[in-house]
């Protein structure tokens, strides 16, 4: 499944855990995307404002801050970003509903095939240029004037 008409999206990834993170940047660049990665959820203030991403996967569980805090001060500094978490606690309705709440697009367990996450990926992807789209030519056209 390719990610809509538009060949490349732009990746970032935070897990406490390496070998996730090089998992899924090896498996999205497979997929022809560019994907950067952070073991460190306190790094991404700092690399939200050097940097641009379409997507942020969040894992939910890491030391320091967790993935409930990271979502919600994503969406306070980037409310438009899509977030999908990607989290190795299984369907646990509760944290499910918090990671929703504080303003995540998605969950998928990382229990799940790869694929499945992809899919969610392309979903929130296509939804979100969707409505960039729309946004942008409603600001294009001119405002109705007079009456018929």
């Amino acid at each position: 499944m390719k990610i809509l008409a538009r060949d490349r999206a732009d990746f970032l990834v935070i897990d406490d855990d390496p070998a996730i993170t090089r998992f899924l940047a090896t498996y999205l660049k497979m997929k022809g995307h560019a994907c950067a990665t952070l073991t460190e959820g306190f790094q991404t203030a700092t690399w939200l404002e050097n940097h641009d991403c379409e997507v942020v996967v969040v894992d939910l569980n890491m030391p320091k801050v967790d993935g409930i805090s990271l979502i919600t001060y994503i969406r306070e500094i980037r409310a438009e970003l899509p977030i999908i978490v990607f989290t190795g606690v299984g369907y646990e309705e509760d944290k499910m509903h918090s990671a929703l709440r504080a303003g995540a697009n998605g969950y998928v367990s990382k229990n799940l095939p790869v694929e499945q996450l992809y899919c969610v990926l392309s979903r929130v992807l296509a939804t979100c240029r969707q409505r960039a789209r729309s946004a942008a030519l409603s600001r294009a056209r001119p405002p109705l004037l007079g009456a018929a």
